[in-house]
């Protein structure tokens, strides 16, 4: 059975409450009609006033990230239930930008940990896993990516697959207006592929969606989904324009129609 597209925006620390509502407006009133699943992950702190905004529409709310514990003194962290209670269903975990320039400096320990949590909470996580631009020109991509998703999914068991989406992010890719050819992801995503299909069963792989990130463009977006492990989009900066981000969605339905 065919997986159904999933174009996630990622708003990182971008736009006031106001624009974040009135962005959430645009994208849910302009969704095209058609087989497509669609997020949006505002900061923290307009979870609530985006899921007003998104509430009966076909959009869905998501979190940018989360703590593997349930309360304590972790200040400054936001716990699985906490995201679950603002209507959200996604949430991002292991962005390279934790991972490599701000929080904790995640490593895989950490991950692995909320990947479970959000799982145990009824959360689809997102599992983001790349290489940076040094481990591209070593050769170390595959090798990297081996690594990354088999360490984020220790103890996680075959029956969460259709509960759980990849995102390859090539960290190079970020923010930096280069993006992979679609060959490239293609390699990248049939890789990861493979090792879900060794990690549990084959059937299981065929259900995880797995997500390109890095400079997607409505210029871009149909050609890299057309790729038949590339599943959707992990959006960015083309995210906080509701034309853009459409285009994007658009150019999914047009890629896996």
């Amino acid at each position: 059975m065919p997986r159904r597209p999933l174009v996630v925006g990622n708003w990182k620390m971008n736009l006031s409450a106001a624009k974040g509502r009135e962005l959430a407006r645009a994208v849910a009133d302009g969704l095209p009609p058609g087989a497509v699943d669609v997020a949006l992950c505002p900061t923290f702190v307009h979870l609530f006033p985006v899921a007003d905004v998104l509430r009966g529409s076909r959009v869905r709310l998501g979190a940018q990230d989360m703590f593997f514990e349930s309360s304590g003194a972790y200040t400054g962290e936001v716990s699985p239930a906490m995201i679950a209670e603002t209507g959200a269903t996604f949430v991002i975990l292991g962005h390279s930008e934790r991972r490599h320039t701000i929080g904790h400096l995640e490593d895989d320990w950490m991950i692995n940990r909320k990947v479970r949590a959000a799982l145990a909470a009824h959360l689809t996580p997102i599992l983001c896993v790349g290489e940076t631009l040094a481990q591209r020109d070593a050769r170390q991509t595959l090798d990297v990516l081996t690594f990354q998703l088999t360490a984020g999914l220790v103890g996680v068991s075959a029956d969460a697959a259709e509960r759980l989406v990849v995102a390859y992010e090539p960290v190079w890719a970020i923010g930096t207006g280069r993006n992979a050819t679609p060959a490239q992801a293609q390699e990248a995503h049939a890789h990861l592929r493979r090792l879900l299909a060794d990690h549990w069963a084959a059937a299981a792989a065929q259900a995880v969606r797995i997500l390109y990130g890095g400079s997607v463009k409505p210029e871009n977006a149909r050609e890299l989904m057309a790729q038949a492990d590339v599943d959707g989009g992990l959006i960015g900066g083309a995210s906080l324009k509701a034309d853009s981000y459409l285009g994007i969605v658009s150019a999914a339905l047009a890629a896996k129609g």
